[in-house]
This record gives C-alpha cells, sequence and structure tokens, in this order.
C-alpha cells in the first residue's frame, strides 16, 4: 500500500474506536520511518469521538538504533508509545540469540532504561515466543523490565503453538506470580498457525489481560494473527461481572 492508503486506514481505524495503532517497524527502511511519521502526526494528536485518545505505537528492537528512530518519529506526537520486542523461550535464546538467560534481561531492562531516558513513558514489551517459555523465568523477567520501566506486557504466542486453556492459564499464572504486575497492563499477541489465534485473545481476555492486539481480517505472517472482528464480536459475550476495561492494539501488517 502507498503511504497515503496507511494514513487512510489509521484514520478509519480512529473512528472505529481502536485505542492503539502499531504503525510498522521504523528501522526497518525509509519508508516505514516516513510512514510511522506521518500517521503519528495526523492521527496521533487526536482524540475519539467519545474522548479517547488515539496512541501511535512504534515497534523497535532491543537496540539504541532502533529505539532512536522510533522516538524520532513519535517524538512529537501527543499521544505515544514504544514497542520492544526480544525472545524468551529456551530454543529462541539457545538457536535464534544465542544468549544466556541472564544476558536477555540485562538487554531488555537496558533497552526499556533507554527509551525511558529519551523522555518515552508509554513502553511496551513484547517477550516472543512466552508460550513456550519456562514459567519461572516469564515471573522474573517481567519483573525486572516492570522496574526499569515498561507500562505494558505482552505475552505472545509467536508461533501459534498454544491452545486455549493453555494459555488462559499462563496469563493466570503471570498475574499470580509476578512482582508488580499490577501496575502493568498485560496484553495478547497470538498467532493462528492452529486456528487458535482468536479463541487464545478470548481466554486471555477472560484470564485478566487488557489488552488484545489484533489485525483487520487477521492478516498476518503464516497463518495470520487474532482477527478484529472476530474479536471484537466475541468480546462482547463477556458477562457484567467479567467484564473489564480492554484495549485493542491494532497491529499494521
Amino acid at each position: 500500500m502507498t503511504r497515503l492508503q496507511k494514513l487512510n486506514i489509521a484514520r478509519q481505524l480512529a473512528k472505529l474506536g481502536v485505542d492503539i495503532i502499531e504503525v510498522r517497524f521504523p528501522a526497518s527502511n525509509k519508508d516505514d520511518l516516513e510512514t510511522v511519521k506521518l500517521i503519528a502526526q495526523e492521527v496521533g494528536n487526536t482524540t475519539n469521538d467519545d474522548g479517547r485518545n488515539i496512541v501511535i505505537c512504534a515497534l523497535a528492537r532491543c537496540t539504541k538504533e532502533d529505539i532512536d528512530k522510533a522516538w524520532e518519529c513519535l517524538k512529537d506526537t501527543k499521544f505515544l508509545r514504544i514497542q520492544m520486542f526480544l525472545a524468551t523461550s529456551e530454543i529462541h535464546m539457545k538457536y535464534k540469540l544465542r544468549m544466556s538467560k541472564e544476558e536477555v534481561i540485562a538487554k531488555a531492562r537496558s533497552a526499556v532504561e533507554y527509551a525511558r531516558s529519551l523522555g518515552c513513558n508509554d513502553i511496551e514489551f513484547c517477550l516472543e515466543d512466552a508460550g513456550r517459555s519456562e514459567k519461572e523465568f516469564l515471573y522474573q523477567f517481567i519483573g525486572e523490565i516492570i522496574k526499569a520501566g515498561a507500562t505494558t506486557v505482552n505475552i505472545a504466542d509467536t508461533v501459534g503453538y498454544n491452545c486455549p486453556r493453555e494459555f488462559g492459564q499462563l496469563i493466570t499464572d503471570i498475574k499470580a506470580n509476578t512482582p508488580s504486575i499490577e501496575n502493568v497492563i498485560i496484553s495478547t499477541h497470538c498467532h493462528n498457525d492452529l486456528g487458535l489465534a482468536t479463541a487464545n485473545t478470548l481466554e486471555g481476555a477472560y484470564s485478566g489481560a487488557r489488552q488484545v492486539e489484533v489485525t483487520i481480517n487477521g492478516i498476518g505472517e503464516r497463518a495470520g494473527n487474532a482477527s478484529l472482528e472476530e474479536v471484537s464480536c466475541l468480546l462482547l459475550t463477556i458477562k457484567p461481572n467479567q467484564s473489564r476495561e480492554l484495549k485493542v492494539l491494532f497491529i499494521e501488517k
């Protein structure tokens, strides 16, 4: 899509009531950087008809270079967020990152602290492949990034591996065992490799997640992500005594 087409989609998402729009990855190429800048300027300084602010989010790896480019795009935006990501599963740490648990925690903590030092007060951290990660390590990792200043913790079923009951229990266990978890928002990011992205997202919301990450028509890598249309309709089934304020983050694919 052209830059203008992406801007028009962002405007329509704002009208639809999406809370946060994740607008690409500024460090990946110049076009993405300019697109984030444009949407941040045009949409990130607006308010929904119901009085809610539209947050523009840029993606970054845990490097100063990535964080600097994300901040460059967003710094003049009234409502902004940077989302960083790092893998936490044993298989990803060993074979992709080639880092120890201690090194992964240190890298994540340093990245959050650096973004904070620039003046970014809304930081989301995605735990890549959290669904296959050791739970005790997740509790420790999340506790450290909360201390560093993260405000949203994103629990990702990166390869679409989890079943709904398992994913819901993961959210429950994180809530019960992570220090200071009550000070942040738990988010879900589910993939559809086994056809369970929507089911896992809904189970995550039932289990205490307060943000859900979705795409239009479930478009996304491999089999896709959780579908905005399916999730938004199904969330209406949550009974009054189970309801809580939920935020919707749209992932631009």
